[in-house]
C-alpha cells in the first residue's frame, strides 16, 4: 500500500523552498519515506530553477555606460528607486546629514531628489514617515514627532522647514499662507525667457488633457486671449486660482537659462505651469508640462541632447532641474531677526549647468540683482 501524501496546496515554511508536507515528512519519517523522497527531487529541481533565474538575471544585466554623463543619468535613476526601497532609519540617518539649520522651534532639511513629503498610492516611504525617527535621532527616545510646515514636490530638491511642536507649526503655515514667506527657486529652463525679468500673473486652473491617455493637469486660465489681432475678455473659470510668479533670468546660452524664480502665491505646479505654458521655456526634465496634450519624455533640441551627453532615447531619466535655492521666514517666537536659509544645488544641477555653459552667480551679483529688482517696483 502506498504511503499517504499530505499537500497543503498555497503554503510554505518561510523562504526554504519546501512545501508543508515536508514538515510532515520530517515528524514521521517513517511512515511517510516517499513523501520525503518526493520532496527531495522537489528542492534539487527548485534550486536548479533558482541558478538559471540567476545565470539569465547576469546574462541580461546592463552594461555601465562609458559616457560620465550617462551613468550620472543611471546613478540618479537607481538612487530615486533605492529611496523607496530603503529602511526609515537610514533614510532619518542620511536627512540628518543635510540639516540646514536646526533650533529650539525648528529644522530646516535638504530635501534629496525623488522622495514624496506625504504618502499616496504606490508610496513606500516618504518624508512624513520618518519624522518621528529623525526627531529621536535628534532629541533622544522621548522625543516627540517633528511636524511638516509645508510641502515640496516629489522632484523638488532644496530648503524643507519642519517644527518641533504642532503650535510652531501651525505658526510657521500661516507665515506660508499670508505670503510672509520669501521664497527662491533655481530652475534650468529649455530655452530662454524673453523679458529676460519679469512677472507672470495668469491665473490656473485644473483640467483633464485629451489624448492617447486621459490625464488631468494644471493649465493657464487667463482673462483675455487674442481674436484676430483683438483683445477679447474670456468668461472667468470658477475654479481658476490667482498665481504670481517673479522671474528673472541668472545665466542664458542660445537654447537654455537658469532662472531664478519667486513665487508670490502658492499654487499647485505654479512655477512649472507659468515657465511651460506661460513663457514658453520649460524646465528642463519636466516630461508633465513640457507638452499639454501628452504624457511624454520631454523633447530635446539636438544641440540641447548633445552638451547633456544624451540620446533622445535616455531623455525621460533626465531629473527635473527645480531647486527650493532659499527661503527668508520672519521673526518668529522668541527669534527677533528673519532667518534666511540658503540650501547649495544638488550634483546633478550642478553637472547640467557645466554641460549646457550655464554660469553660477555669485552672492554680490545676486543681491545687487535683488536690489534693482526691488527699487523698480
Amino acid at each position: 500500500m502506498a504511503a499517504p501524501r499530505w499537500r497543503a496546496s498555497g503554503l510554505w515554511i518561510w523562504g526554504n523552498g519546501q512545501g508543508l508536507e515536508s514538515l510532515f515528512s520530517l515528524v514521521s519519517k517513517p511512515f511517510c519515506s516517499a513523501a520525503a523522497a518526493s520532496t527531495s527531487v522537489n528542492a534539487q529541481r527548485l534550486a536548479e530553477r533558482l541558478r538559471a533565474q540567476k545565470r539569465e538575471q547576469d546574462t541580461n544585466k546592463k552594461p555601465v555606460s562609458t559616457n560620465p554623463v550617462q551613468r550620472r543619468v543611471q546613478e540618479i535613476v537607481r538612487f530615486t528607486r533605492q529611496l523607496q526601497r530603503v529602511h526609515p532609519n537610514v533614510l532619518a540617518k542620511a536627512l540628518t546629514r543635510g540639516i540646514l539649520h536646526q533650533d529650539n522651534n525648528l529644522v530646516v532639511i535638504n530635501k534629496p531628489y525623488g522622495l514624496p513629503v506625504h504618502g499616496g498610492p504606490g508610496v513606500q516611504l516618504c518624508i512624513s514617515d520618518v519624522l518621528p525617527i529623525l526627531a529621536k535621532m535628534l532629541h533622544g527616545h522621548k522625543a516627540e514627532p517633528l511636524h511638516l510646515c509645508h510641502r515640496l514636490d516629489k522632484e523638488t530638491t532644496g530648503v524643507m522647514v519642519l517644527a518641533w511642536d504642532k503650535d510652531m507649526a501651525h505658526q510657521v503655515q500661516e507665515l506660508f499662507r499670508t505670503r510672509q514667506v520669501v521664497k527662491k527657486y533655481w530652475a534650468i529652463t529649455v530655452r530662454v525667457p524673453m523679458p529676460s525679468a519679469g512677472v507672470v500673473d495668469i491665473p490656473i486652473v485644473e483640467k483633464e488633457a485629451q489624448g492617447q491617455q486621459q490625464h488631468h493637469k494644471m493649465t493657464l486660465s487667463p482673462s483675455y486671449r487674442m481674436d484676430n489681432g483683438k483683445m477679447v475678455k474670456v468668461r472667468h473659470s470658477r475654479n481658476a486660482q490667482v498665481a504670481v510668479t517673479r522671474y528673472q533670468v541668472l545665466s542664458s546660452t542660445l537654447s537654455s537659462a537658469l532662472v531664478e524664480l519667486q513665487p508670490i502665491t502658492g499654487i499647485k505646479h505654479q512655477l512649472r505651469v507659468h515657465l511651460s505654458f506661460g513663457l514658453d521655456c520649460p524646465i528642463l526634465g519636466d516630461h508633465k508640462y513640457s507638452d499639454w496634450n501628452r504624457l511624454a519624455p520631454q523633447k530635446l533640441s539636438v544641440g540641447t541632447l548633445k552638451k547633456l551627453g544624451l540620446e533622445q532615447s535616455k531623455a525621460r531619466y533626465i531629473p527635473l532641474h527645480l531647486h527650493a535655492q532659499q527661503l527668508i521666514l520672519p521673526a518668529l517666537g522668541s527669534r527677533k531677526e528673519d532667518l534666511n536659509l540658503v540650501c547649495k544645488l544638488p550634483r546633478f544641477f550642478v553637472c547640467s549647468l557645466r554641460r549646457l555653459g550655464l554660469e553660477m552667480p555669485n552672492q554680490d551679483q545676486n543681491e545687487n540683482n535683488e536690489a534693482e529688482h526691488l527699487g523698480a517696483q
